[in-house]
C-alpha cells in the first residue's frame, strides 16, 4: 500500500495557527478515527501504521505505512522494530511536519508500532521547529505486565522527545463505567475523551477569542518542558451550567478528580459559550478553577460563539515541573548526552535562538533545548537505546621501561642506517626518549 497524499494542507485558524493531528498505531488511528466520525473539521487528520489492513479501513485524508519491505503489512510485533522502521523512514515522517505550528499526536502506548513510532516521530517533527504534544493512552491492568512495562519504556522516551505528553491512563476510564460494561464500551469512553480534548485544544488555539488566549500562549506553558500534562474538555448548557461543567471537568480521569490541577505549575483555561454568556459566569467558573489551581500561573481566555447556542464549553490545559526541577529553572544542552531524544537544537546551533526573519509566527519555530535528566534516567535511556554511558579515563602513571641497549655483536662494524642524522637501526621509543606505560 502506498502513501496517500494530502486532499488538504493544515488548516489555520484566524490566528494564523496550523494543526496537524496525527494517530500513531492501531491505538491512535482508532482514536482520530472516532474524531472524524463524529463530525470534527478544520484540522486535518492523519494515521501512521505498520498495519496495511487498518489503513485500507481507515477514512482520514492521509494514511502512511509504514516499513511495508519488512513486515509485509503486518503489526511491527515489538517497539524495537517499530522504532527502527521509523528510523529508516523519517523523510516520510517529516512530511507530515511540513507547514505545521502544533502536532498533535495521539497514540496508545504499550503495544508495538504506537511505542516504536511515536517517539521518533515527535522528535523529527521538533526537529522541524513544531511544537509537539502528545496525548497518549496507557494500556489496562488486564492487558498484563509485559504491555505495562513496554507502555512505560515507550512513555519515558515520548516525554523526552516531545515537548509536552498528555496521559490517559485506561484504567481509570472503568471508574466512569457502569458494572458489567463491555470493552466495547470501555474503548467508545477512552476515544470519546480523547475527541474532546482534541476538539478543546483545536478551539483554544485556532480562535481568535474577545479576551485571548492562543497558540502562543499553548507554547508558553508546554514547550521544552518534557513533562506530563493535563487536558480536560467539558460542556453543559442550562441554569446550571457553570456547576455542571466543573463537575465533569473534575470527574475527568485526565485530572485526576482535580489532583492534577492542584499540582501543576501553570493552567490555560479557555472558556466558549454563546451569545448569552455573562461575566457572572466567567467569574463563577474562574473562582472555581483558582481554587482548584493555588500555587500556578493561570492564564484564562474567552469567546462568544453563536454556534454553540446555549452551551457553555471549557478546557482546561495544565503543566507541571519535572520532578526535582527548581522553579524557574531551564534545561541546557548539557543535561542530555548527544544522540539521545530531546537533545535537539536549533539550525543555528544556539539554543533559544530568535529567528531573523518571518515575523511573529515564525518566532515560535524554534526547537527547545533538552530536558535535564537525572544520571539514572540518562543511564536508563542510553541502555534502551544500546548505547554505553560515557566514562572518564583513569588517570594513568608514566615512566621509563628499564631497557637496555642490545649490542648488535656480528653486525657491529656494519655502517648503521641513517636519514636525516637518526640511526635508524636504533629503536624509535629509544631514539626519541619516548616513555612507555
Amino acid at each position: 500500500m502506498s502513501r496517500e497524499v494530502f486532499s488538504n494542507q493544515p488548516d489555520s485558524g484566524p490566528n494564523g495557527t496550523r494543526v496537524q493531528i496525527v494517530g500513531v498505531g492501531g491505538a491512535g488511528l482508532h482514536a482520530v478515527e472516532h474524531l472524524a466520525q463524529s463530525g470534527f473539521a478544520g484540522v486535518p487528520l492523519a494515521a501512521v501504521h505498520t498495519d496495511a489492513r487498518l489503513l485500507a479501513q481507515s477514512s482520514l485524508g492521509t494514511n502512511i505505512l509504514l516499513g511495508s519491505r519488512l513486515t509485509r503489512g503486518l503489526k511491527a510485533g515489538d517497539p524495537d522494530v517499530g522504532r527502527a522502521i521509523a528510523e529508516g523512514e523519517t523523510e516520510q515522517l517529516a512530511e507530515l511536519c511540513s507547514d505545521v505550528d502544533l502536532l498533535l499526536l495521539v497514540v496508545g502506548l504499550g503495544g508495538s508500532t504506537g511505542s516504536g513510532v511515536a517517539p521518533v516521530l515527535a522528535r523529527v517533527a521538533r526537529e522541524a521547529g513544531v511544537l509537539v504534544l502528545a496525548v497518549a493512552t496507557l494500556p489496562f491492568d488486564l492487558e498484563g505486565r509485559r504491555r505495562g512495562e513496554q507502555a512505560q519504556i515507550a512513555l519515558r522516551e515520548l516525554r523526552t522527545a516531545s515537548d509536552a505528553v498528555i496521559l490517559l491512563p485506561n484504567q481509570q476510564v472503568v471508574r466512569l463505567l457502569e458494572e458489567g460494561a463491555g470493552l466495547t464500551e470501555a474503548l467508545e469512553k477512552v476515544n470519546e475523551l480523547l475527541a474532546d480534548g482534541l476538539r478543546g485544544l483545536c478551539r483554544l488555539v485556532t480562535q481568535a477569542g474577545l479576551i485571548k488566549v492562543d497558540f502562543s500562549d499553548l507554547c508558553e506553558v508546554v514547550r521544552g518542558r518534557h513533562s506530563e500534562s493535563c487536558l480536560a474538555a467539558a460542556e453543559a448548557a442550562g441554569e446550571d451550567r457553570v456547576k455542571a461543567v466543573v463537575e465533569r471537568l473534575l470527574n475527568s480521569p485526565f485530572l485526576d478528580h482535580g489532583n492534577a490541577l492542584s499540582e501543576a505549575e501553570s493552567v490555560l483555561v479557555s472558556i466558549a459559550g454563546g451569545p448569552g454568556l455573562s461575566l457572572k459566569e466567567i467569574q463563577q467558573l474562574m473562582d472555581q478553577v483558582n481554587r482548584l489551581c493555588e500555587q500556578a500561573q493561570v492564564v484564562m481566555g474567552a469567546d462568544v460563539d453563536p454556534g454553540l447556542g446555549d452551551r457553555l464549553v471549557v478546557t482546561l490545559v495544565g503543566t507541571h515541573r519535572r520532578q526535582g526541577e527548581p522553579a524557574g529553572s531551564e534545561p541546557t544542552e548539557a543535561d542530555v548526552e548527544p544522540g539521545l531524544p530531546g537533545a535537539e537544537f536549533p539550525v543555528d546551533g544556539r539554543a533559544g535562538a530568535e529567528p531573523t526573519s518571518g515575523g511573529a509566527a515564525r518566532a515560535r519555530h524554534f526547537v527547545p533545548p533538552a530536558p535535564q535528566l537525572a544520571p539514572e534516567e540518562k543511564v536508563k535511556l542510553m541502555e534502551q537505546r544500546g548505547l554505553r554511558p560515557k566514562r572518564g579515563k583513569r588517570a594513568g602513571t608514566q615512566f621509563m621501561l628499564p631497557l637496555e641497549v642490545v649490542s648488535k655483536e656480528r653486525f657491529e662494524q656494519s655502517e648503521p642506517t641513517r636519514y636525516r642524522g637518526e640511526d635508524l637501526d636504533t629503536p624509535t621509543f629509544i631514539r626519541r626518549g619516548v616513555r612507555l606505560n
